[in-house]
C-alpha cells in the first residue's frame, strides 16, 4: 500500500508536544539549528531541501522524507530538481535509495494536492 507521507508528518507531529514536554531545552535548540540550517545563504533554501531530501532516503525516514519533500516545493523546486536531487540518492545507496527515492517523488507528490 502506498504511503501517505502528508498523514505520516502530521502523526509524528502530533506527537512533537509530548516529547518538548520532557526535553524542550534540546528541542528548542534542535528547531533554531535546523532553521539556521536551511536559511539562504551561500546555498538558496531550495538547494538545502533538496539535500535534506536525499538524506532522508539515505536515512529511510518517512518523516522526513515527507516534511522536506514539502518543505522543497514550497521552496520552490521542481519535480525535475526533485528527480535529480534522488538520483544522486540512489547513485549512493543503490536498491534501497530506489525504494525510498520513489516513496520521495510520491511524498513530492503528495505534498502539491
Amino acid at each position: 500500500m502506498a504511503k501517505d507521507y502528508k498523514l505520516i508528518v502530521q502523526d509524528t507531529r502530533s506527537y512533537y508536544g509530548e516529547l518538548a514536554k520532557e526535553i524542550p531545552e534540546a528541542l528548542e535548540k534542535f528547531y533554531a539549528l535546523s532553521k539556521a540550517a536551511v536559511a539562504d545563504g551561500v546555498l538558496d533554501s531550495k538547494t538545502k531541501e533538496l539535500i535534506a531530501l536525499a538524506i532522508g532516503v539515505t536515512r529511510r525516514c518517512d518523516g522526513c522524507i515527507g516534511a522536506h519533500a514539502r518543505a522543497a516545493r514550497e521552496a520552490g523546486a521542481t519535480r525535475k530538481e526533485v528527480g535529480e536531487a534522488l538520483a544522486v540518492a540512489i547513485a549512493m545507496n543503490g536498491g534501497p535509495g530506489l525504494v525510498y527515492s520513489a516513496d520521495a517523488l510520491r511524498a513530492f507528490d503528495q505534498a502539491g494536492n
